[in-house]
């Protein structure tokens, strides 16, 4: 093996050490588990077909990014038949096929993604849960850093203003009344 093939097997197999669980934590949320083992398998063969592609510092976002356009292929050629049992599947493990997964146990929460445009929706995502800095997210999504906070920045008022539009009135809410400005489990305490 040459020497450069060895320095590229290396760097492989420390981004898969690196990427493997929060891909497939990603992947999970999507799909069936069932399926999760094969999407993961075509990121990562293509992370291997342009490992000189990857942008040293971003491999991360690089993979989420390479992994929605692989979930987006995957929709397209599962069809209705696909999303019926994948719906037929969360229904079976007792999830709510209508909530976004990782909503926690605010429904309040669940129905306000549910609404949001589906770009809405992926931004908060990988904000939120995947826990990306916008400039990650820019590069998840394939646009600039700047592009990526102006779609958080709006996403997260959408997402606030279909929660204050929710609220209960003063009687309801007694003490679980919320300060202003903050939207109950988006928030995030850390800062990047």
């Amino acid at each position: 093996m040459a020497m450069h093939e060895r320095d590229r097997a290396l760097r492989f197999e420390r981004l898969y050490a690196h990427a493997c669980d929060p891909l497939a934590r990603y992947l999970a949320r999507r799909v069936r588990p069932d399926v999760v083992e094969d999407l993961l398998a075509e990121v990562m063969t293509t992370a291997w077909r342009r490992l000189a592609d990857i942008p040293a510092g971003d491999e991360l976002p690089w993979l989420y990014g390479t992994a929605r356009r692989v979930l987006a292929n995957h929709r397209r050629a599962s069809g209705r038949l696909g999303r019926l049992l994948e719906r037929l599947a969360l229904i079976e493990r007792g999830v709510d096929p209508g909530r976004p997964w990782g909503a926690g146990d605010d429904p309040r929460l669940g129905a306000a993604m549910a609404e949001l445009p589906e770009a809405d929706a992926e931004v908060l995502r990988l904000w939120a849960w995947e826990e990306l800095a916008p400039r990650e997210i820019g590069v998840a999504l394939g646009i600039s850093p700047n592009a990526a906070s102006i779609r958080l920045h709006r996403a997260k008022s959408r997402l606030r203003g279909r929660l204050v539009a929710d609220r209960p009135t003063s009687t309801e809410r007694g003490k679980t009344d919320l300060a202003p400005g903050h939207v109950a489990g988006v928030e995030r305490t850390e800062t990047r």
